[in-house]
């Protein structure tokens, strides 16, 4: 019997490797390796003594280090910004430098910026209405950009300098030694730009009570990077990437109206100068308040301020340490809250400042949700630092260290919708998160957007999730869909640089976002995902990653090969589509089937002298059984074997299997993927499986799954949570006559 078997099997491989070198018309030609599982050697820098293969920093890793001591003042009247700034360049390199590159960023809204002049544009207006002409066709250029009083050494010599639109290169007297420190000060102004108005991301807003709040940032000249991958990072500013900074301490004096109410990045210095008493006992129980905010300021004490408008001025003093950048907002018009966050033991201050025009909303949510997004990061990636994080009502959205700009305002009458509370809850949570990403763990923003805001719109989700479970976050895999499944030629891969991506919102944003969650529920699963996300944040606080840095790093911290994930859902801008292509269903029978009679005469074997000692698969039609089916147990040689194994052996075997289903899965879409399954019984149970993507290793185009069941099963589907963000549902179920009704309660659940 084993020889007749073993024969059998032989002639069969024998047949079909004759029948398949028939087929061949010409010889195969040779190919490089294109399997979606090979390593990313050709796409990975190699590792070095400034950043290992594992993903952390190297021993010989370097960064520099630039102080600043500004003098700043605020001229409400005309809304002008003036500064004296005082920097020291430490050269923590091993390289000799012969010049420094400063960011003049403020320049993108000079007269002669090429800014206008990168978009392209057409005439396709007929007619316009007074506004619109006046607004398109009469209105002046704005006159922004830095105006460079002076550029002075140390020993108030001028340094030559020369201005590329928005970097400034200043030529040092001798070239600056590893190790040495530069002095240098910069004195400059420029004309406040209307954000409401000309756009931006700071600026002031009118207000029709003749006041204005003013978010300032991108406001002082900044050195750029200097740094063991790029050198200098002197890409111009276009106004979409955004920016590359070096850690450093802070020292800033801002000069504002005396009756102005101010906050800014780092510790304040002289809160009895700028605060009244009552305010000072107001934040020492806000410093215990760890449930409700406490108002600083409130709302009648705020309007009552914007009636009047002094014509004095007080000067804020803040310090902050081992940050990359400085910003501040202030206006008569805030109101002013804060209460205390526990992080592991360690209070940090959320604080809100917000105009009237922002309540009740912000009142009710703006602080609660900085509180909670401080507790949320400090869960996935390390206690957050600093001492406080600061929202500030405006019309936009955009980040700083420890204060953020934040958009979110009622109707005129205080009511608002859903969608805008969830708006605002949302922006809050993501700019208070930028304190982790890039503020912190600090990637370069102009080169690699997303390693800031995909990562960022990532940890966002999980805590938008927790402070409101029903929240519509729009970063989840589902939400990828009509991204991934559009046009190509308006697709670009997440590893792009910003200024050229098209969709920039996707691009950037969600889509990162979305693999990350998918990596985190479903490839990886939360415990494996959560350590190696936060072996990466800790390795890289206060220093500048790179995406292979983050690569390496999750895989190195994890013993899992995700190459396959990055090189597909970064790299590329394929998509998922896996479907069920062919199920085959098979039942056991005592009754030699037409196969088995081909095979016994192909060996010259006769049946009969085998009757009730084989067992038999039956094809059946589909949604048919054969006639003839049985159980296993309905066999007597095979329970006659059970019978005679030993108690150990019997005690390793499960309950016999009825029914046997061959399974042929598809996948269309380029990229691999693993393949989730809900079964559904006869009976009305379901059961889920999920395979690895490794199972496509082999044939990326289709593959095969055999399962051997105790009830019939009645439905198959892929993906049945929408994991994947698989573009193509129809073809995500058997059988054919359920499909479309699973296909329609899918497309629901994606419209949700």
């Amino acid at each position: 019997m084993k020889k007749r078997t073993y024969y059998l099997l032989s002639l069969v491989f024998v047949l079909t490797s004759v029948f398949a070198q028939a087929q061949e018309k010409t010889k195969p030609q040779g190919h490089t390796d294109q399997n979606k599982f090979r390593q990313m050697k050709d796409l990975l820098p190699t590792p070095n003594s400034t950043r290992t293969a594992s993903g952390a920093p190297g021993h010989q890793y370097t960064q520099q280090k630039v102080d600043y001591v500004m003098d700043i003042r605020l001229d409400e009247s005309k809304n002008q910004i003036f500064g004296n700034e005082k920097i020291t360049y430490h050269n923590n390199s091993k390289d000799y430098l012969e010049y420094l590159w400063v960011q003049l960023d403020q320049n993108m809204r000079a007269k002669d910026s090429k800014t206008p002049d990168i978009n392209s544009d057409k005439f396709n207006n007929t007619f316009n209405g007074p506004t619109t002409f006046t607004k398109d066709n009469l209105k002046k250029r704005f006159d922004g950009g830095f105006n460079i009083e002076a550029v002075k050494n140390s020993d108030d010599s001028d340094l030559p300098f020369m201005i590329n639109q928005t970097m400034m290169r200043i030529n040092l007297p001798k070239p600056l030694a590893p190790g040495d420190v530069f002095k240098f000060q910069i004195k400059w102004w420029y004309n406040v730009n209307n954000h409401i108005v000309e756009g931006g991301r700071s600026g002031y807003e009118a207000f029709p009570d003749g006041n204005s709040t003013y978010v300032i940032a991108q406001f002082y000249p900044r050195l750029c990077v200097y740094d063991n991958v790029e050198g200098w990072q002197n890409m111009q500013f276009w106004g979409r990437s955004e920016f590359a900074l070096e850690f450093g301490d802070f020292d800033v004096k801002l000069t504002v109206p005396a009756d102005h109410k101010l906050e800014a990045t780092g510790v304040l210095q002289n809160e009895k100068d700028v605060l009244t008493k009552q305010q000072l006992k107001r934040f020492e129980l806000a410093k215990k308040s760890y449930k409700d905010p406490v108002f600083i300021v409130t709302q009648e004490e705020a309007e009552k301020a914007e009636k009047e408008r002094s014509t004095k001025t007080k000067t804020w003093h803040f310090k902050a340490d081992n940050v990359r950048d400085f910003a501040f907002a202030t206006s008569r018009k805030f109101l002013w809250d804060a209460m205390a966050v526990d992080i592991n033991g360690r209070s940090v201050m959320a604080i809100s400042l917000y105009s009237k025009e922002g309540n009740p909303l912000w009142e009710e949510h703006s602080t609660r949700v900085v509180a909670n997004t401080l507790e949320e990061y400090s869960k996935l990636t390390f206690d957050y630092p600093y001492n406080k994080a600061v929202s500030v009502h405006a019309q936009m959205g955009m980040e700083y260290p420890m204060i953020c700009f934040n958009y979110g305002r009622p109707n005129p009458d205080g009511t608002y919708s859903e969608r805008l509370k969830r708006g605002m809850i949302g922006v809050i949570t993501h700019e208070v998160g930028h304190n982790f990403f890039p503020m912190i763990v600090n990637s370069d923003e102009r080169q690699w957007t997303w390693m800031d805001e995909g990562l960022n719109s990532f940890v966002e989700t999980l805590a938008e999730l927790d402070y409101d479970p029903n929240f519509i976050t729009g970063n989840l895999p589902k939400d990828m869909v009509p991204y991934m499944s559009g046009d190509q030629s308006f697709i670009s891969p997440i590893m792009s640089q910003g200024d050229y991506v098209h969709q920039f919102g996707p691009n950037a944003y969600a889509k990162p976002a979305a693999g990350l969650y998918m990596l985190r529920h479903t490839i990886m699963g939360p415990e494996l995902f959560d350590y190696a996300f936060r072996t990466y944040s800790k390795r890289w606080m206060f220093k500048h990653p790179t995406p292979a840095d983050f690569f390496r790093s999750m895989e190195d911290a994890s013993a899992m090969d995700l190459d396959w994930f990055w090189r597909g859902w970064f790299y590329t801008t394929d998509y998922s589509d896996i479907g069920v292509k062919e199920v085959k269903s098979y039942y056991l029978t005592d009754k030699p089937t037409e196969r088995a009679k081909e095979v016994a005469k192909l060996n010259n074997l006769n049946l009969d002298d085998y009757k009730d000692k084989l067992v038999y698969f039956a094809e059946a039609e589909e949604g048919k059984k054969p006639e003839g089916a049985m159980s296993a147990s309905d066999f007597p040689a095979l329970n006659d074997h059970i019978n005679n194994l030993s108690d150990e052996e019997k005690s390793q075997l499960g309950e016999a299997p009825k029914y046997f289903y061959e399974v042929t899965f598809e996948k269309p879409g380029g990229l691999v993927m693993p393949i989730i399954l809900e079964l559904t019984y006869e009976d009305g149970t379901k059961e889920r499986k999920t395979y690895p993507a490794q199972i496509w290793r082999y044939n990326e185009n289709e593959v095969k799954k055999v399962f051997k069941t105790q009830k019939a099963i009645t439905n198959i589907v892929i993906d049945p949570d929408l994991e994947t963000a698989d573009v193509d549902l129809s073809n995500n179920s058997w059988p054919k006559e359920v499909q479309q009704s699973n296909f329609d309660q899918f497309k629901e659940k994606v419209k949700g």
